[in-house]
């Protein structure tokens, strides 16, 4: 039996990869060993944390600029990177509550000022509202008190335990959670795409079955999973 190819995905491609997976899996025999961490952070099990603590993998997807630097601190080939797909950032919220308007920035900002429980993701988008867009709002203050950051699990289980009442995240890790309306009308003016992108490791022993692997999850075979989980393909 092949020698399972170790791929580790922040929560971004997490839902393609568990369909894509068992699916690769199928058409060739090639076992995958896939697992989970966030981009960014020093949670216990971010990709940043489990490398560090000496955690070997073959294959690394996550957010475009976290993957760049593992590049440049020679962890990840230099010329390996492929670019997946692209996530927007929405909102959500239960189900069974009011859905705000967070369709301008007067009222995006008026909205999380009124919400005194708020959560955000501890990954890509969430370093972007905290660094970038509340700043831009002027309301960082604020949101110290009212906005939590969540490590090491999804804005909408946060949500669903009514924990917080507004919740920020990538489109396709807010999908899988059910009991959420999701808002994906948000300002132009702070809308954003992110990218997320595989690279490969420089220690794998496996090359060009990791490479064939990588080429399956870039190819127009893959795009319309990748699609239903909330991302955009990047053409290959």
């Amino acid at each position: 039996m092949s020698t399972p190819i170790k791929v580790i995905t922040s929560g971004a491609f997490a839902a393609a990869l568990k369909r894509l997976a068992p699916l690769y899996e199928e058409q060739t025999g090639q076992p995958i060993d896939l697992q989970f961490g966030s981009s960014i952070g020093a949670a216990h099990d971010s990709i940043p944390t489990r490398l560090s603590n000496g955690q070997q993998f073959d294959i690394l997807v996550l957010a475009a600029p976290a993957l760049e630097k593992f590049i440049l601190d020679g962890t990840i080939k230099p010329d390996s990177r492929i670019d997946l797909a692209g996530s927007k950032m929405a909102a959500a919220v239960r189900a069974s509550d009011p859905v705000p308007d967070l369709s301008t920035l007067e009222s995006f900002k008026k909205v999380l000022l009124s919400t005194p429980r708020i959560a955000y993701s501890a990954s890509a988008s969430g370093t972007y509202l905290s660094s970038e867009v509340f700043p831009k709002l002027g309301i960082s203050d604020q949101m110290a008190i009212s906005a939590k950051r969540i490590f090491s699990e999804r804005v909408g289980t946060i949500l669903m335990r009514h924990e917080a009442d507004l919740g920020f995240q990538q489109v396709s890790e807010l999908l899988p959670i059910p009991g959420l309306t999701l808002i994906r009308q948000l300002p132009p003016e702070i809308e954003k795409t992110f990218y997320f992108s595989a690279g490969i490791m420089n220690q794998t022993q496996q090359l060009p079955a990791v490479q064939k692997l990588i080429s399956f999850l870039a190819s127009k075979e893959a795009a319309p999973i990748i699609i239903e989980t909330g991302l955009e393909p990047v053409e290959p």
